[in-house]
């Protein structure tokens, strides 16, 4: 039965996906509305029309969205930057979606899309009747692809030209076996490759690779209104993982939200220092967590990389400050570097 049941996901998998694909003969495209991308990060807005996406869009930045107390009063994208620690993040508010967003209702398609490009989505959800709605939009992300606050399956995968199916895995799966990795791979027309599992893994996660469109980002649930629920309620609203509860109309809780998404961003401020001068601690170099002394020469010049000699580095990212470092040393938030050339 469960070879059965792993048959029939991979089913599902691939008639969803036809599903989706929008016809061939489809008449005059539609106004996409995609945004050219600024700052440092993007963070998109998305939830049921009227949950206060656009009001909490005009409070945080300089951009009035229109708001009024009818539905889909936002039509298209209206981007607006929140300037946060020196860095600028473009926030992205979208129109509402609804039930069957991903199979075009509503306009829905396009609004995931524009979502699918954001380095984190907010979900704004209305706190008095919260639960319904976070399931519903989860399902609605989930069908097209945007996988919320989970990491990518550690599955290696790679087809080959020929020499059958070569299956390994380096812990015990309790979920797949080797049979039905086989069966699914069949399912796809995929005869000949090699899988190693690295973790221990569902027959859904091994699809996700197979398929390979996935988009795995961070989500931050937001839960607006709080003002008209009691407090035991937002109490155990605000204790659930990976939520906020604030209130747009009456200003609670925004301080607390910026903090969190800056912390889902997971964005580092690096400053930059001449020979013999105090450093610039006004215009930071913004890069992503993980980043390194090569890829802060690319954001300063993108000939500085073949001319770096070494570079000095203070900061929580070295033993002792300062540290002579080479160029594949990783750099920590707030870490001052000075750049030597040859």
């Amino acid at each position: 039965t469960e070879y059965h049941l792993g048959l029939l996901k991979a089913k599902l998998a691939k008639y969803r996906a036809q599903l989706l694909e929008p016809s061939k003969s489809s008449a005059a495209k539609g106004e996409g509305f995609d945004v050219m991308k600024s700052g440092d990060a993007r963070v998109a807005l998305i939830g049921f029309p009227s949950v206060g996406k656009s009001t909490f869009l005009s409070l945080m930045t300089s951009t009035a969205s229109e708001a009024a107390s009818y539905e889909f009063t936002t039509l298209t994208c209206i981007p607006g930057v929140i300037e946060y620690k020196g860095a600028n993040i473009q926030l992205l508010d979208l129109p509402g979606i609804i039930e069957g967003a991903a199979q075009g209702k509503g306009r829905g398609r396009q609004v995931i899309a524009v979502a699918r490009t954001a380095d984190v989505v907010i979900m704004m959800l209305d706190a008095t009747k919260g639960e319904v709605q976070r399931a519903l939009l989860e399902k609605e992300l989930e069908s097209v692809g945007i996988r919320l606050n989970k990491n990518k399956p550690n599955i290696y995968f790679k087809p080959k030209k020929g020499g059958g199916i070569s299956f390994n895995s380096t812990v015990t799966l309790t979920q797949c076996s080797e049979k039905l990795v086989q069966l699914i791979l069949h399912e796809y027309k995929i005869f000949n490759a090699e899988v190693l599992f690295r973790e221990d893994c569902s027959p859904d996660e091994f699809i996700d690779v197979i398929v390979g469109n996935r988009v795995y980002m961070p989500c931050l649930y937001v839960y607006n209104k709080i003002d008209q629920i009691s407090m035991e309620e937002v109490d155990r609203l605000a204790r659930r993982p990976h939520s906020v509860v604030i209130s747009c109309g009456m200003k609670l809780n925004l301080d607390y939200l910026l903090e969190k998404l800056w912390e889902y961003l997971a964005l580092t401020c690096i400053y930059t220092k001449k020979r013999g001068q105090r450093p610039d601690f006004t215009d930071a170099i913004i890069l992503r967590k993980g980043a390194s002394v090569e890829h802060v020469c690319h954001r300063i010049h993108r000939s500085l990389a073949s001319q770096f000699k070494y570079a000095l580095v203070w900061g929580t990212s070295t033993k002792y400050s300062p540290q002579r470092v080479g160029l594949t040393h990783m750099m920590e938030h707030e870490d001052v570097i000075q750049i030597v050339k040859k």
